[in-house]
């Protein structure tokens, strides 16, 4: 059996795993996903999308697919591995599952997002919006299976630090009233786990002009 066979859910192709997508003649990525997956590694579920890559931090920090590659999320039993085809060679950010501490997914009008937390960095995963909101609940839920009551932190200087302020995440938790991020004008509520987001804003506002207590917030991660 092929791995795509073996794997639990339809979205997992030969297709998307060999890089032989009729939609993408030249690949969308350089390397086939299957070339960066261990030896026993196991794919369980894949995103693509076409627009956008992986949000490092949050989700207006988001890398893109150069040209006419591709973005391809490969969630196996052991890790998230995201890839974005660039115009030489492709960026790899890979998540272990047991350095998450929480996976979950917004649904959207122009993209969806598939979300995993570490204890100081956060990825946002983007996925095609025509992908089924049960394909995001099922690998949210198969990550979140597969953590331990001790997350490691990834070492890798990635770029995915968390928002914080005094050496502490911003969040609605910690200090209500402050977003996690600034809102896209887009933005809307509801949603089936959190909330439904609109597309990426374009009125180049950052992350640096946010303010707690009239000072800046550090996103350098201590």
């Amino acid at each position: 059996m092929t791995l795509a066979e073996m794997a639990p859910h339809a979205s997992v192709t030969v297709g998307v795993l060999a890089g032989r997508e009729e939609a993408f003649p030249e690949g969308r990525l350089h390397r086939p996903p299957v070339a960066r997956l261990d030896g026993t590694e196991a794919p369980a579920y894949v995103l693509t999308n076409e627009k956008r890559g992986i949000g490092l931090g949050t989700k207006r920090n988001t890398t893109k697919p150069a040209g006419d590659r591709g973005t391809v999320i490969v969630v196996t039993d052991r890790r998230t591995l995201c890839l974005v085809g660039g115009a030489e060679e492709d960026s790899v950010v890979e998540v272990p599952h047991d350095a998450v501490v929480a996976a979950s997914y917004h649904t959207g009008l122009l993209a969806n997002r598939f979300v995993l937390r570490t204890p100081r960095k956060q990825y946002h995963c983007w996925a095609k919006r025509s992908t089924n909101e049960s394909l995001l609940a099922a690998a949210a839920e198969y990550v979140e299976e597969r953590t331990t009551e001790a997350p490691e932190e990834i070492e890798a200087d990635d770029g995915a630090n968390q928002l914080t302020y005094r050496g502490q995440p911003i969040s609605r938790e910690n200090h209500p009233g402050v977003p996690d991020e600034p809102p896209a004008e887009d933005d809307a509520p509801g949603d089936g786990t959190g909330r439904t987001d609109g597309a990426e804003s374009d009125d180049g506002r950052s992350d640096s002009a946010i303010q707690y207590r009239g000072k800046p917030i550090d996103r350098s991660g201590e």
